[in-house]
């Protein structure tokens, strides 16, 4: 069985995604399934995503951002893939 790598998400997110709970909730999402790294509300209105560990995992987060919390409502979510670069020690919700 092949080991899994490490991977790294860079993600935004638009559409009316502050202010409905969107971080925490990526939050919540990303320390449940084993992420480190931040999310954070940015000027334009939209959200910023870093995230690092197992590909699968990740898959899942960006799928879970994908719809957000209940009272959010995403028009996109831009994906970019890197090598992690293991630099986060826990998910944190950036201000």
């Amino acid at each position: 069985m092949e080991t899994e790598t490490q991977k790294r998400v860079s993600a935004r997110i638009t559409g009316r995604v502050q202010g409905v709970g969107f971080r925490n909730f990526t939050q919540r999402r990303a320390r449940r399934l084993g992420l480190t790294g931040w999310v954070r509300n940015e000027p334009d209105g939209s959200v910023r995503l870093e995230a690092e560990g197992p590909r699968e995992a990740l898959d899942d987060l960006v799928e879970a951002v994908h719809e957000g919390p209940r009272m959010a409502r995403v028009e996109a979510v831009d994906v970019d893939w890197s090598d992690a670069a293991d630099e986060f020690a826990s998910f944190q919700v950036r201000r």
